[in-house]
């Protein structure tokens, strides 16, 4: 497995109301206008899953595969010609201030992995600061 992590992010709001978010896919639905769709489209969301669409790969699927309340949500790929585990860590450093880190684990073969790695580092860091900006006490 070939593991790609996100810098660490601070957001300005408490690990309860961030975890109540991203541990509920479709409270992702109030702001799925935020989310840019020059590469992504067609995002749909439910409480355990989201679905978006990728050019050239097609259609993507993440779903829930584990929960720990306020520190982790754990994401497995469907519809990908390999494994694509995905982990949103929270660490609270106080009542307005989270921690959180974003880690994808995937089976790459060799021949993909130097032509993935620097597109997948660069799109986890900017999911990472899309999730930073989100109005999580609101949503």
């Amino acid at each position: 497995m070939t593991e790609f992590v996100s810098d660490i992010k601070t957001i300005s709001h408490s690990s309860m109301d961030v975890y109540r978010v991203l541990s509920d896919m479709s409270k992702l639905n109030l702001v799925k206008d935020q989310i840019p769709n020059n590469k992504i489209e067609g995002f749909t969301f439910n409480g355990d899953s989201c679905s978006f669409k990728v050019n050239p790969i097609g259609e993507v699927k993440f779903d829930v595969v584990e929960r720990q309340p306020n520190k982790l949500v754990k994401f497995k790929s469907e519809n990908l010609p390999f494994d694509v585990f995905l982990w949103i860590q929270l660490v609270s450093k106080g009542e307005k201030d989270t921690k959180m880190r974003l880690t994808v684990r995937a089976d790459l073969n060799p021949f993909l992995k130097p032509i993935i790695s620097q597109p997948m580092k660069e799109a986890l860091d900017k999911i990472a600061d899309l999730l930073t900006r989100l109005p999580y006490d609101s949503i």
